[in-house]
């Protein structure tokens, strides 16, 4: 494969990537939305994010599991409870990554 034709992927795969972006905020941005439509298209990216996330702690292996070998779900009580309190970034992160890694070095269950 040439130079050139990696140059033409790359700009296909931001063209094709980047236009489903682009297109409904250029269409849409036209128009008013009332406000019940505005609040309630401001709920959609926390419930995905909060299902992607309880999809990564209750389904690490690809079956569901609430036992109390789910290292996930025993790193992500502290670190829930963290977020909640503090609302940092920074702290949350901290929070997860200490508990996972002292969960992996320190608890073989």
């Amino acid at each position: 494969m040439g130079n050139a034709e990696i140059w033409m992927m790359i700009v296909g795969v931001s063209i094709v990537s980047i236009l489903p972006r682009i297109l409904p905020v250029a269409f849409f941005s036209r128009f008013t939305f009332p406000e019940v439509l505005k609040e309630w298209l401001s709920y959609i990216a926390p419930a995905v994010l909060a299902a992607l996330t309880a999809l990564s702690v209750l389904v690490p292996q690809g079956v569901i599991d609430f036992s109390l070998k789910n290292h996930y779900l025993w790193a992500f009580i502290p670190t829930i409870i963290v977020a909640v309190k503090t609302r940092s970034l920074f702290f949350t992160l901290l929070t997860g990554i200490s508990v996972m890694a002292i969960i992996y070095n320190f608890f073989i269950f």
